[in-house]
Order: structure tokens, then C-alpha cells, then sequence
């Protein structure tokens, strides 16, 4: 009997010896595990105009693509030597190509930011040097709408750095409908603190210096502005100034109707204010108020013919859709249940309908839904347990459905959509792509199967969470397990999708790993509460769940208690932070990577969203500061960060390195010169590298007896 359970214990074994084991070439440098690119609908057509053009200006022929379609097709215009800024910018050569008479011009012989075109492709506006220009096609002539712009002082058209990272605003203005008019941010950035990192690229290197609004610190004054082509001239869109913020601005269909969106500090307070293009005067046409704090994005739609507004809101308990009327006279929630609406997919105004994709049946799935404009015909489109990624066509007769699960990459499916006005019906066409050759590569790898688990913490509540066994899991073994978590607000990595689990993921647990992805109160997709537990308190409640998340993994006979890690990047650093300090009686090990140290360092757009200011919540920012908790380090850490960090600033490592010293704790850590938060680079190998690094390190301090030893390249 022993050696028939011998027999029994090793086959499996036996199996995954037979297949290939993951090298960390494979991921960072092979690409062995890219999937095919499908389009769908979204790849635009006209890119088949440039397939065979000779682009050449100056006998130098310009690479097209990167480049931008004008409406109609005539022009396009192609970018060359782009220079990438922040997080969303980047500024590069522009060149204007006529399709018809194939001929070339520079538009300017510096670098441009956010260059597009007029909605009828006769004009251009672009940004150069902080002012923001319009240049007309057929003259030839531009004309500067501001004038005034400096660096570190005044913005126009483009979004100083706090809006671009936390407002997803780069491009700071928009044209009107018909063209007419052009709407811009103006920002006086004077009042507010420069933040400064040392660029190691010369014999004494250099300092970069921009403006960076901390937590409690004065921002931007920010204005906006509506510019007449016609008339040259500029008015101001009129609103109560003070300490505020100005997430969004859009036009209505009514070319003379621009919308600013209008939020307090606190971001308790959202008005949406109906301005005049000519005059700038306003009235309101919306608020929401928020105990906690109004979550916006950019998801206000107006429709066609200006009579409505759809827009998604939590004020029901839940992420929903509504549409109201302009007139303000009607408001209805048109999606409904205890779920989270995750995206609108698309309008169909010819027939009164809204497309949308829901968390549902789990919040870890992802569905199709569509329902008319009262919101009482409602259709599910597509169907079962899964991410249903959904591309649909202009006139929303047909879809690409591009499903995966947590295990299987992709299927692509296209549907069309037919059935009754009330109850519509998705029927396939065909299926475009299976993944076939990424699973035939993938099948030649000894892979885990990612389970998913509902883990209880000590408040009563259930957590979701996905668990990764090697593959050939032996019961009577025990593992050591790595924690992987982010686990800010909203966020989710608990998803049943395919790339929830990464290919590092699986080497790690091809060397004798037990991954675990836990998300924590404070994530999103399971409502408004669960979200907003908690407001003024971040990494409290969320580091106790990782805490009983490791305490619930320890009680499985299968699980080496002494072995459990935590891992985390940006805001899972700080979690990781929080997990060897807070939670040293169960994690005995943690790399953070470009964590946040103590909130007082962060931007203030995004830290008083959840916890207000440092001066207001004291108590918020020290009681959850990993700083304040080194002392109570046991295990093995190591800290990692990129010095030119514009996101999340070095100086949150240096902090935590002085405060583990002062406590005499002994830490590793790696810094990666002129590196920003995404610490990469594929020429350089600092990509490589720091997975690697990791990598090794994980297996030195977390592994035990069995696991793969050796150093993994």
C-alpha cells in the first residue's frame, strides 16, 4: 500500500517533469507568452490609406504609425521622435500629410503637445511651450490663443501634474462640436511647492524640478476659458473660484453649451454647470452630494440631439447608469441590482438603448447588458461566468465578444444583434480566434490552475480572492505562500480573466509557491460601502484582511505558517510595508516596490479623496504610517524604488530606510537610477533585472525545504 501511494504521489510529478519550466527570458524578453491581436472594431479603418504611402520630408522618411486621421480622411497628421513626459503626456514632431496631393508640411519645428483637429479637418489646435495655438490648414496660418504660458508658473491647454495623474487629463481643452469655439484649462501653478530629484546622467548631474501639490498643500488656481475663432477673443467660464477642482470639462451637442464639471476640495460636492460659450455665464444643471466622496470619471455623456444626460453614479448603494433630462425636469436609474456597472459600452439613440457592461453574476465576472431609456426592457447579452470584453460597431447591430476566464486566454466571438425592440437577442456569427497558438505554448509549460476562494476576516465579512497551487500540488507537502495584493480604493485584482494570474506569478509557483491574491476591504466591484469602509482611514482595515488572509492560509495543513510573504507594488508597497511591520506575527517576509510610506508625501488630489487633509485627520495619516512602525519588523524585507519617481517620490523609501535604521532593523533594498514609478526598460534590462532580483530574492528568504533552489534567470 505504501508504494502504491508512493506511485500515486509521484505521478503527477512525473507529469510536470515531462513539461517545460518558465525562465524569466521567456516573459521579459522572448515574449513567449504573447497573445494574438484581435481588433474588433476599434482599429480605425483609415490606417489601409498608409499602407503603401512614402512619407518623406526632408528626404527622411517619417515612420506613420503614430499618427491621427482628420474627420473625412483628407489629412492625417504623423508623429515623430515622441518624447514621453508623465504619465499620459508626451510631446512630439508634427506633420501634416495631405492624402490626395501626398505632400508633407511640419506644422513646427519644435515638439507639439495634444495635436488634433477641428471637427470638420480644417483647422488644427496643438500646445508648444505652455500656450496652446490654432493653426488653419488652408492658410497656413497659426495663431496663438494664449500667450502667457511659462514652465512651473502658468498653464494653458495642457493639465499640470496632480489633474493628469489623478484626473486622467492630459489634454487640457476641446473643440466644440461645429468647430466653433475652443474650451481650455488655464493653470496658475505659482502658489504651488516644486518637488525636486537628482537626474544621474552626467558629471554632475542634473536637478528636475515641477510642481507637486502634497497632501494638505495649496494646488493650482485653474480657469477656464472659451475661445471664439471667429473673433479671437477669450471669455471666462464663471463659477465659484476658491479652493476647488475642475475634473472635466465637455460640450453639450448645442455647439454653444460647454459643460465644467465643478468639485469641491473635499470632493464631497459635485455641480455640473451649464456655460454659455459666448458670455461664460452659467446655471446649474446638476449636483450630487456624497457622504463620503463623489467617485467621478470620465463617463458623462450627452446625447445627440441635447435633450439628455447619462451618466454612471453610486448613489443608489451601487454603480448605475441614469439618464436625465437637460431640462432637469427627469432623472431615472436605468441599470439596477445589487451590482457594479463597469463601463457604458455605447449609446444607440435611433433606438433609445444603452449598452453596458456589469459585474455580474459575481463581482469577479464581467457581462453584457442593454436596456431602453426607461430602463424597464433590460436584456442580458451575453452569458455565464467570465470576462466579457465587448467591442461593439457604430450602428450596434454587431459585437466582438472577447471572453476569457482566470485559466484560458481568449476566445473572440462575433455576434450580431437582432430579436425585438423590447427584447433584443445576441446571435453568433462566428468565432474569429481561440488563442490557439498562446494555448499550444502554454501547453507545453507545467502551469498551475488559479481556484477562486471566499476567505472570512474577523469583521464578518467574506473576502474574494484567487489561489495559485503548483502544478502537481501535493497535499501532504507544505508550501510557502506569497501574498500579491494592491488593494487601494476601488481597485480589483480578484478578476475572473485571463492575466489576473501573470506568467512571474507562475514561475513562482513552478518553484514551490503557493500564490494568493486577496482583495481587501476598501476594493471595488462589491458596492459603495464595501468600497468607503474606509474613508480616513487607509491601510488600516485593509492590512487586518491581508493579516487574516494569512492567518486563514496558515491553518491549511498544506501551508508552511512559518513561509508566508507579502508582495506589492505603488500602493501594494505600502501594504507590504504595513505587512512585515503591522502584521510581523504572520508574514515573515515582504518586497514592496515603490511604496507609499506615509500619505502626508503623497499628491493631495488623491490621498484628501479618502482621508481629507493631514491638518484636518492627523490620526489617519500617522495611526496606518508604516514610518511610525518599524520597530516591530521580525522578518526579511526589501525595499525597491526608481530615484526619479515623479508619481510616488523616493523620498517615501529614504523615510522608511531612516526609520528602519534608527530602529536597528536590518532590510535589502535596490534603487534603479532616473527610473519612474513603472521602474522598466527593456534596452537597458532594468525590466529583466528587477523581476529577477525578485524573483531570487523571494526564493532565498520565503522558500523552504521544498522549493527550487537555485538562481533563476
Amino acid at each position: 500500500m505504501r508504494r502504491l501511494l508512493l506511485i500515486a504521489f509521484a505521478m503527477p510529478m512525473l507529469a510536470v517533469a515531462q513539461q517545460k519550466m518558465i525562465t524569466l527570458e521567456d516573459i521579459y524578453k522572448k515574449g513567449t507568452f504573447r497573445g494574438e491581436s484581435v481588433p474588433g472594431f476599434s482599429t480605425p479603418a483609415p490606417d489601409s490609406l498608409l499602407a503603401s504611402a512614402d512619407i518623406r520630408f526632408n528626404n527622411k522618411k517619417l515612420d506613420a504609425s503614430d499618427n491621427q486621421f482628420s474627420p473625412g480622411n483628407k489629412y492625417v497628421l504623423v508623429f515623430a521622435g515622441r518624447e514621453f513626459i508623465y504619465r499620459r503626456s508626451s510631446r512630439a514632431y508634427t506633420y501634416l500629410y495631405d492624402l490626395t496631393a501626398k505632400t508633407v508640411r511640419q506644422i513646427d519645428t519644435a515638439r507639439l503637445m495634444h495635436a488634433s483637429f477641428s471637427p470638420d479637418g480644417s483647422k488644427l489646435a496643438y500646445v508648444k511651450d505652455n500656450n496652446l495655438y490654432w493653426y488653419d490648414i488652408t492658410s497656413g496660418v497659426t495663431k496663438a490663443i494664449t500667450t502667457d504660458g511659462k514652465w512651473n508658473e502658468v498653464i494653458n491647454g495642457n493639465s499640470d501634474w496632480v489633474y493628469e495623474e489623478e484626473f486622467s487629463l492630459s489634454k487640457a481643452y476641446s473643440w466644440s462640436p461645429e468647430g466653433n469655439y475652443i474650451a481650455f484649462y488655464r493653470f496658475d501653478e505659482s502658489k504651488v511647492r516644486e518637488y525636486e530629484f537628482t537626474q544621474f546622467d552626467n558629471l554632475y548631474n542634473n536637478t528636475y524640478s515641477y510642481k507637486y501639490p502634497k497632501a494638505g498643500e495649496a494646488n493650482s488656481t485653474v480657469q477656464v476659458f472659451i475661445y471664439n475663432l471667429a473673433k479671437s477673443i477669450s471669455v471666462p467660464a464663471q463659477y465659484d473660484q476658491g479652493d476647488i477642482y475642475i475634473p472635466l470639462i465637455k460640450w453639450t451637442a448645442n455647439d454653444g453649451q460647454l459643460v465644467v464639471f465643478h468639485l469641491n476640495r473635499h470632493q464631497d460636492d459635485l455641480r455640473l454647470l451649464l456655460t454659455d460659450a459666448a458670455t461664460g455665464t452659467s446655471s446649474l444643471l446638476y449636483e450630487e452630494k456624497n457622504k463620503y466622496y463623489v467617485d467621478i470619471k470620465d463617463d458623462w455623456l450627452f446625447t445627440e440631439d441635447g435633450k439628455q444626460l447619462l451618466f454612471t453614479s453610486e448613489k443608489s448603494g451601487f454603480m448605475h447608469i441614469w439618464i436625465r433630462g437637460m431640462d432637469g425636469k427627469s432623472e431615472t436609474q436605468i441599470s439596477k441590482g445589487n451590482f457594479d456597472v463597469s463601463a457604458i459600452e455605447g449609446i444607440d439613440l435611433k433606438n433609445k438603448k444603452v449598452y453596458y457592461s456589469m459585474a455580474w453574476p459575481t463581482p469577479m465576472d464581467r457581462n453584457l447588458f442593454v436596456t431602453d431609456f426607461s430602463g424597464k426592457n433590460t436584456t442580458r447579452l451575453t452569458n455565464g461566468s467570465g470576462w466579457h470584453r465587448i467591442s461593439l460597431n457604430s450602428d450596434y447591430t454587431r459585437f466582438y465578444d472577447f471572453l476569457s476566464d482566470i485559466n484560458t486566454p481568449q476566445q473572440v466571438t462575433l455576434y450580431k444583434i437582432g430579436g425585438s425592440k423590447t427584447k433584443p437577442v445576441a446571435t453568433q456569427v462566428r468565432v474569429v480566434n481561440e488563442s490557439s497558438k498562446l494555448k499550444n505554448t502554454l501547453a507545453q509549460f507545467a502551469l498551475g490552475k488559479a481556484e477562486f476562494a471566499r476567505i472570512p476576516n474577523s469583521k464578518g465579512d467574506t473576502l474574494n480572492a484567487w489561489i495559485l497551487k503548483p502544478a502537481g500540488f501535493n497535499p501532504s507537502v507544505r508550501y510557502p505562500v506569497l501574498f500579491c495584493n494592491y488593494g487601494g480604493p476601488g481597485s480589483q485584482q480578484v478578476t475572473n480573466r485571463y492575466g489576473a494570474v501573470t506568467m512571474w506569478q507562475q514561475l513562482l509557483s513552478q518553484k514551490g509557491f503557493v500564490i494568493v491574491s486577496l482583495d481587501n476591504t476598501g476594493t471595488g466591484f462589491r458596492g459603495e460601502e464595501f468600497k468607503k469602509k474606509t474613508y480616513l482611514q487607509l491601510g488600516k482595515l485593509e492590512i487586518e484582511d491581508q493579516i487574516d488572509g494569512a492567518k486563514y492560509m496558515a491553518s491549511q495543513p498544506w501551508v508552511d505558517a512559518k513561509k508566508i510573504g507579502h508582495y506589492g507594488w505603488s500602493y501594494g508597497g505600502f501594504m507590504s510595508s504595513l505587512a512585515i511591520t503591522k502584521g510581523n506575527a504572520v508574514f515573515s517576509a515582504a518586497v514592496a516596490v515603490a511604496p507609499v510610506t506615509n500619505w502626508r508625501f503623497y499628491d493631495n488630489i488623491y490621498t484628501e479623496r479618502y482621508m481629507r487633509t493631514p491638518q484636518e485627520n492627523p490620526d489617519g495619516y500617522d495611526q496606518n504610517s508604516p514610518l511610525n512602525f518599524t520597530q516591530l519588523v521580525k522578518g526579511k524585507f526589501l525595499l525597491i524604488h526608481g530615484t526619479a519617481d515623479d508619481n510616488v517620490h523616493f523620498q517615501n523609501s529614504t523615510q522608511m530606510v531612516s526609520a528602519l535604521v534608527r530602529n536597528n532593523i536590518d532590510f535589502e533594498s535596490a534603487y534603479y537610477p532616473n527610473k519612474n514609478h513603472g521602474i522598466s526598460g527593456t534596452a537597458d534590462n532594468t525590466s529583466y533585472h528587477l523581476w529577477s532580483r525578485m524573483v531570487n530574492w523571494i526564493i532565498t528568504n520565503l522558500g523552504n525545504e521544498t522549493t527550487v533552489k537555485g538562481v533563476v534567470k
